[in-house]
Formats: C-alpha cells, sequence, structure tokens
C-alpha cells in the first residue's frame, strides 16, 4: 500500500473507542488584586471554552484521520454530562456508545489560568469503578457495535468506565469476531489487558506496570522487557512510545525502534493520545509493523509543536510519511 491508499483507506475506517471521556474546561481571566478573605489571587473571568478530554481527544485524532469514530463510555446525568454529549455531537461525533448513569458523575477537569500562568486546577470526578449493571450495559453496548467496526481502542484513564471484567468480555468478544484491539493503558489495569493486539505503554507506564527496571538505552535489556510485558499480557505486539527516544515495537514477529524526529517541541500534551489513534487506524488495515510505528512516531512529533491538545492534521502527517517512504 503506497502512503496515498493508506490515507485513503483510512476514510473508510470506523473505530470503536471504550474508555473514560472527559471535559477539558478553561477559565481564562486577569487578576488585579488579592481576595479579601484569603491571601489569593481574586481572578477576573474574561473567557470560558470547554474541550473534549481524556478519551475525547483520542475521538478527535481519529476524525482527523477521516475515520468515524465512536465512544462507548459511562458518563453522568448531571449538567456538565449533558455539555458533554452535545459537545461530542457538535463535532460530529458518533455517540451510540454513550451510557448515561444516575449514579455517576461526568469527569470535568477546570483549569483557571490568569494571564498565560495556571492558577489552579479544579478536578471534579469520582475514580470508583462503575456497578455491575453499568458494567453490563457497557459490554452489551460495545458488542452491538464491534462487528460494524475495523478496530477497537481502549483508552483507559484509571476513572472506572474500564474494569477487569469488561476488559476481558469485550476482548474475547473482538477476537472472536477478528477485529483487533488496541490499548492505551494506565496502571490500574494494567495487567488486564491480556489477548490484545497492540499494547502502547509509554516508558513510565511499562516500568510501573512490570515493576520492573531497566536501562531504556540498553537494546537487549529494553527486547528483553518488551517480550516479559508480551508473555505476561499474551498480547500480539507491544508499542512502547519513548519520549525524546522515540518508538520500539514488537509485533507480528518483527521488531524495530524507531528514533523521534528532531522537532520544536512545544507542548508535549496529547502526543499520546495521537499516537494510539494513528497505530489503530493503521493496525486495522493491516499495515507492517514498522509502517505502524513509522506513522505513528511521526504523528506524535508533530503534534508536539503545537501548543495545547489539537488533533493531528491530516495533510501535514501525509506530506510529512511521504517523505519517510
Amino acid at each position: 500500500m503506497t502512503i496515498d491508499q493508506v490515507f485513503k483507506a483510512f476514510d473508510s475506517l470506523r473505530v470503536l473507542v471504550i474508555g473514560d471521556v472527559m471535559l477539558d474546561s478553561y477559565v481564562w481571566g486577569k487578576v488585579e488584586r488579592i481576595s479579601p478573605e484569603a491571601p489569593v489571587p481574586v481572578v477576573n473571568v474574561q473567557k470560558r471554552e470547554y474541550r473534549l478530554g481524556g478519551a475525547g481527544n483520542v475521538l478527535l485524532n481519529v476524525q482527523s484521520l477521516g475515520a468515524e469514530a465512536i465512544i462507548c463510555s459511562v458518563i453522568g446525568t448531571d449538567g456538565a454530562g449533558d455539555l458533554l454529549e452535545s459537545s461530542l455531537k457538535e463535532k460530529g461525533l458518533n455517540c451510540d456508545g454513550l451510557i448515561r448513569s444516575d449514579d455517576r458523575i461526568t469527569t470535568i477537569k477546570e483549569r483557571i489560568i490568569a494571564g498565560s500562568q495556571q492558577v489552579v486546577r479544579i478536578d471534579t470526578e469520582t475514580d470508583k469503578p462503575v456497578s455491575s449493571a453499568e458494567t453490563e450495559k457497557l459490554v452489551s453496548k460495545a458488542k452491538e457495535l464491534i462487528p460494524s467496526c475495523q478496530v477497537i481502542i481502549f483508552e483507559d484513564y484509571d476513572k472506572g468506565v474500564l474494569t477487569a471484567e469488561s476488559i476481558a468480555e469485550i476482548t474475547a468478544f473482538a477476537n472472536e469476531h477478528n477485529v483487533p484491539t488496541v490499548v492505551d493503558p494506565k496502571k490500574r489495569n494494567f495487567l488486564a489487558y491480556n489477548h490484545t493486539t497492540l499494547f502502547k505503554p509509554n516508558l513510565k507506564e511499562l516500568r510501573e506496570g512490570l515493576k520492573v527496571e531497566f536501562n531504556v538505552d540498553n537494546p537487549e535489556e529494553l527486547r528483553a522487557t518488551v517480550q516479559h510485558l508480551k508473555d505476561t499480557l499474551n498480547v500480539k505486539g507491544a508499542l512502547i512510545t519513548l519520549s525524546e527516544r522515540g518508538v520500539f515495537i514488537d509485533f507480528d514477529n518483527e521488531i524495530h525502534k524507531l528514533p523521534a524526529h528532531i522537532r520544536q517541541i512545544a507542548d508535549v500534551s496529547g502526543a499520546g493520545d495521537t499516537v494510539i489513534s494513528i497505530a489503530a487506524c493503521c493496525v486495522a488495515l493491516n499495515l507492517p509493523p514498522k509502517t505502524i510505528a513509522a506513522i505513528s512516531n511521526l504523528g506524535g512529533g508533530l503534534v508536539c509543536e503545537m501548543v495545547g491538545v489539537v488533533p493531528i492534521d491530516k495533510n501535514l502527517l501525509k506530506t510529512e510519511a511521504e517523505k519517510l517512504v
């Protein structure tokens, strides 16, 4: 497949994103005085903005690549949940797998910014696992949607939407239907993702998840640790993001380590979301491991040049990818 064919093929994909979707709130203002009630700044609000956070940013990246992005998650029936659902729909994202629960609050991360300085962040959230009834609903929704999708992304932020039970049931069902599963793990469920297709931790998550120390600059130690990960979880492959060291992939009997692209780093936030989105779409197209790693690595580098969390620009990625080949 040429790069041109790959990028055209992205347009025909349906990608199911299962995990923790949340709202990012930004409040901009200015400070001209200290509060008489306590020695804290008084922020006079000038602008308020809501953006999709958590799995929401993965949905936006998948959509930017041209694929259809479908969310499968549990959020509250509160005002933040209404806002989140309407934000998803405004962006043209498929909400067929969105479950609203009376027993759960919607995660909202609010950043108060004075001038260019973040003054405080306020998190309204719960990280307790969803109830067994909600787990049942989530699994049932996922099973409804999986047969029409080409790949599943597990987007886990340890907020409780994904549990060991739901992960096992959804993965088994996906494997029966030959739909690949790509995982962006966090600490709590790290060892629950057995029999998935491609597991994508970063270096810190790999060390903490396996409780191992190793020298990442020693190729043999890195290779052995990733093999240990694959054996422990019985996964088909692993893609490890190594920040300024690039990426390492061990998948489909191929092993490659690709260096990071030298770029003007403006902001690394959201790069992992871009990497998992591109990797999942590439896995759905059965691309060779080296190509999966190369395009994902390139995309992660490109979004680091942008300030703030922004989805990948498909045309820019395609232009840069053509130079690699």
